[in-house]
């Protein structure tokens, strides 16, 4: 099939427009050739998802004069040029995504390993549930029966290993005799992914009253982790169960070619195949009106987060409560009251579909962004991290000690691209904002590439990814990213401002930038130059702490921007000498108008 491919199709149910794009083979490449979109309609009055798949499909063949339906279907395999297409592909978070429950003995291990797998599938994790936790029994049977999520996961204990615990765990499932979201035909999936010793009495507690699945232990040994049959087995049953019981998915499954994925997972998939592809460590960031996704790939290993109440409309002032109002008002470059700033959060709540109207609501919002981007952030590194209980040895005395090592995966200087999505960031009045908000809140170190999705296609090219790798990856870089540039931060701190920190040489041209200032040079995409970076004494811009490098850079939209503000970073604490540095480095970089 993958040879055969000169017609792509590829549709994104989102929660709330569904988004359709054509993709052709014209000579040896893959481009996009347009895109379409509409309402997606999973609620009623309509009831099905495929109504929406229908109209933004019909935008499509408005745009391209292709006829692509016929009726109600899809006509595949093309006919010829200008009639039907080869592969039909799609993704899905409408109705709320996959939504799941995960179940472990130990909550900083087992049931870690559990939220990481489903997280990697693409699932909202809901509620974690530990032996260990500190709830009752009646406690965590309550809310089992009140959350009513999509599937269950659930594991614990090393193959070997005792089973009284995952057999309490089984019991507690048993007794909540939870109901699934959609449709009451049918009994809720529940995966079992713990010790092999324990088997048959999680099927004598939960074959009659679960849809349960047995797949191998997400943790066989303390040392290693084992999610790939999890994450498989949450695939297959989202689309036997979740999708085919949800309005209309019925439908649309019987017209893909492949099975339908979950939106941040195709997101995810993507992330995974471009670090992969490339060799190389790569952090993805989408950032919703509700939720704010985070995902990398440190060393080859894949992480995913899902920051459930972060997001710049519905979830806005979620993020005013968890990173409190001086962490939004630091990022102003002006004076506003405290109570002015709440009342347009909360605004922004209510009308969750509105735009800024003026500058000082722009950067308003774009400071919020920052606050929570940089808080999912966060939450990720706490998530993707070295594995929990695993034996280490020290000296003698402590040989056999269990260490809960917790030592995050996310190293920021060996980072090659960072790319961000969402409404924030990718329809930014202008790239280099897009830019800074990104280097604000994940401080890159040494030298970082810069990107955003230009118009949310990275789910669609996540799923293209399964069927076609090479596709996927040459219409994400010519069509999909668009690079903003590169940012070059050296690591370390001065005793005060404006000492001196790096020199850049391009060419013939030397450039010193002091403690304390940005500067941008005008790089365009495409472009590549020689560098030589040269720090001072306190300070290292290679991932050995060299103070000397020679590379080649990439340009891009915002060109190269030099962030000598140093690692960690620092704001001063005084609110006029703040707001003077905010608007000096927006005056450097050409963020806003004059």
């Amino acid at each position: 099939m993958k040879d055969e491919l000169q017609t792509i199709l590829a549709t994104d149910c989102g929660s709330t427009t569904t988004k359709a794009i054509l993709i052709e083979k014209k000579g040896d490449e893959y481009r996009l050739v347009t895109r379409g979109e509409a309402p997606t309609t999973v609620e009623s009055p309509f009831e099905d998802v495929t109504r929406g798949v229908l109209n933004a499909i019909r935008e499509v063949e408005e745009l391209t004069n292709k006829k692509i339906l016929e009726g109600e279907k899809v006509i595949k395999p093309r006919k010829n040029e200008n009639e039907g297409v080869d592969i039909y592909i799609s993704t899905s978070s409408a109705g709320g995504g996959l939504q799941m429950m995960v179940a472990g003995v130990v909550k900083s291990m087992t049931a870690e390993s559990a939220a990481r797998a489903a997280l990697g599938a693409g699932a909202i994790v809901m509620e974690t549930i530990a032996s260990n936790d500190r709830r009752l029994p009646h406690q965590r049977v309550e809310i089992v029966r009140r959350l009513r999520p999509d599937m269950i996961l659930l594991s614990g204990g090393v193959d070997g290993g005792t089973i009284s615990h995952v057999a309490e765990l089984a019991e507690l499932i048993g007794a909540a005799d939870p109901r699934p979201r959609f449709g009451t035909g049918y009994n809720l999936p529940v995966i079992y992914a713990g010790n092999k010793e324990a088997r048959d009495i999680i099927r004598k507690i939960l074959e009659n009253k679960t849809d349960l699945a047995i797949v191998d232990n997400l943790r066989p040994t303390l040392e290693r982790e084992n999610l790939v049959p999890a994450r498989n087995k949450i695939h297959e049953l989202f689309m036997e169960h979740v999708m085919a019981h949800a309005p209309g998915y019925k439908k649309l499954m019987d017209w893909t070619d492949v099975s339908i994925m979950p939106t941040p997972g195709a997101v995810g998939s993507l992330i995974d195949y471009l670090a992969k592809h490339e060799e190389i460590d790569a952090i993805g960031v989408d950032i919703g009106g509700a939720t704010t996704d985070v995902f990398s790939v440190f060393g080859g290993v894949f992480n995913r987060t899902v920051s459930a109440n972060l997001g710049m409309s519905y979830s806005i002032s979620n993020v005013l409560a968890e990173s409190g109002v001086e962490n939004i008002l630091r990022w102003a470059p002006f004076d506003i009251d405290e109570k002015d700033l709440r009342n347009r959060i909360r605004n922004k709540m209510i009308r969750p579909t509105t735009i800024p109207q003026t500058l000082r609501e722009l950067e308003i919002e774009q400071a919020i962004a920052r606050e929570a981007l940089r808080l999912a952030f966060v939450q990720h590194q706490k998530m993707a991290v070295g594995l929990k209980g695993v034996q280490q040895e020290r000296t003698i005395s402590d040989t056999f000690a269990q260490a809960a090592t917790g030592i995050t995966l996310v190293d920021m200087m060996s980072l090659n691209i960072l790319i961000g999505s969402g409404g924030a960031l990718s329809h930014a009045p202008r790239r280099v904002q897009g830019a800074l908000m990104l280097i604000d809140a994940f401080l890159p170190q040494g030298i970082t590439r810069l990107g955003v999705d230009s118009i949310f296609m990275m789910p669609h090219l996540g799923v293209l990814a399964a069927v076609n790798e090479d596709a996927a990856i040459e219409v994400f870089y010519k069509d999909c990213l668009i690079p903003l540039g590169t940012c070059i931060a050296p690591v370390g701190n001065a005793k005060r401002f404006g000492l001196p920190c790096v020199k850049i040489t391009i060419g013939d041209e030397e450039l010193r930038v002091n403690y304390g200032d940005m500067v941008r040079i005008p790089l365009g995409i495409g472009e590549n130059k020689m560098v030589n970076i040269e720090t001072e004494r306190g300070f290292y811009i290679g991932p050995n702490k060299e103070r000397k490098l020679d590379t080649e850079i990439s340009g891009g939209v915002s060109g190269i921007i030099i962030d000598a503000r140093g690692r960690p970073f620092h704001l001063p604490e005084n609110k006029e000498e703040r707001i003077n540095k905010l608007s000096e480095w927006i005056k450097a970089l050409d963020v806003y108008p004059a």
